[in-house]
């Protein structure tokens, strides 16, 4: 919860007329902490790039209807039961320390946990399609299951569909939102929030009381690809916040993912302009995870390695043979021997032969899964590959 003795020294500087939340992580950055702002002098805040006017307000502090406001904030920050992170405090999220504009207060209703780092972000359009919306939630539901955190913004459209999906999922789900987390915009979205916090985090830099003003949500849109390993951007149109979370991704140096659409149609217009520009080509969640594996821990790899990405195998009508195969076939690349090992099956010319035929038969029929349909190209230790 609230420690408000260690949080009010914030919350004072950023209450002097002229302290924004630019120049309040510039000064705590500069001189260590708030009330090491407050006791610098003079001459030592012009240094650091103070104007006279402001330098002098602040060794005055807030006025006195100011700080009897903030008081009054963290009374509310009590009662809500949201807690508020710090730039400088061990919990704040590691990944958004590194871009270039990091929030200095974060304010978060739910729980933040380590392995929130392995977030995805899915982003794009409120006017989604039913497919679209399909696709987001399903992928969503995917990453999630395999223990990504889905990063979006509780809009309408493809952010409610990603959020639905990891809740669906049994995963980790953190909205980020354009408004003061004492209000939920929009509105009819208040019980998907509150699930959102029970299985994930609601996340805000904006103090209580604050609107969901338009000019919010582009500058929110940062956060969204900062806490992320990378951004699928799903439907969206080229002038949109999806294609400012992009562009932000990239700055950030993350990953940047479309879904490709149909020519003809303006929601697809912005993912397709993505992939001109380079974007990775997402059709399943093995295109993300072929992207982000370099940059994820090695626990989480073997972890991976050992459930494999198809994690509702009993919804397939798969043999005995099959299953084994199935269960074999990992999400990150192995060579054949390694899938005849894990499958038990009992000779390496054998398995070779009956896996190419289950490909080409369960290829035309569409039963194979995503896990295995056209991703999983491996090469053994001689140089052979094999297409399972």
């Amino acid at each position: 919860m609230v420690n408000s003795q260690s949080l009010r020294p914030w919350l004072m500087l950023r209450a002097i007329p002229g302290v924004g939340d630019a120049i309040l992580l510039k000064l705590v950055q500069a001189f260590g902490s708030p009330d090491a702002v407050f006791s610098a002098t003079q001459a030592d805040l012009e240094e650091v790039g103070c104007r006279p006017q402001l330098a002098e307000a602040i060794r005055h502090g807030p006025a006195s209807a100011a700080v009897k406001q903030l008081d009054g904030e963290l009374d509310q920050l009590q009662r809500r039961r949201i807690t508020v992170l710090t730039y400088l405090d061990s919990q704040y999220p590691v990944p958004l320390k590194g871009i270039p504009d990091p929030p200095p207060l974060l304010y978060v209703q739910g729980t933040l946990v380590e392995t929130d780092r392995r977030a995805v972000a899915i982003v794009g359009t409120r006017k989604v399609s039913p497919a679209g919306r399909a696709f987001a939630e399903a992928l969503a539901c995917e990453l999630a299951a395999l223990g990504f955190t889905i990063v979006s913004g509780l809009a309408r459209g493809v952010d409610a569909a990603a959020h639905r999906g990891a809740l669906s999922g049994q995963g980790r789900t953190v909205a980020v939102m354009g408004c003061g987390l004492d209000r939920t915009y929009p509105a009819d979205h208040r019980q998907l929030r509150e699930s959102i916090a029970q299985q994930g985090a609601v996340l805000s830099e904006l103090p209580l009381g604050a609107a969901p003003h338009s000019y919010h949500f582009p500058r929110r849109n940062r956060i969204i690809s900062g806490l992320s390993l990378g951004v699928v951007v799903t439907e969206a149109a080229v002038q949109s916040g999806s294609l400012i979370t992009a562009r932000l991704a990239g700055e950030q140096g993350r990953e940047v993912f479309a879904v490709p659409g149909a020519v003809n149609a303006e929601n697809s217009r912005g993912p397709n302009s993505l992939l001109k520009d380079g974007a990775r080509l997402v059709e399943s969640a093995q295109d993300i995870l072929e992207e982000l594996l370099p940059q994820l821990d090695v626990p989480f790899r073997e972890q991976l390695s050992a459930r494999g990405a198809g994690h509702n195998r009993r919804s397939l009508e798969l043999g005995a043979d099959e299953a084994h195969v199935y269960d074999a076939v990992s999400v990150l690349p192995q060579s054949i021997d390694e899938v005849i090992r894990r499958s038990g099956l009992p000779a390496a010319g054998g398995c070779e032969q009956y896996l190419r035929q289950q490909r080409q038969s369960r290829f035309r029929s569409g039963r194979l899964p995503a896990r295995t349909a056209g991703r999983t190209r491996a090469a053994d230790p001689s140089g052979r590959t094999f297409d399972p």
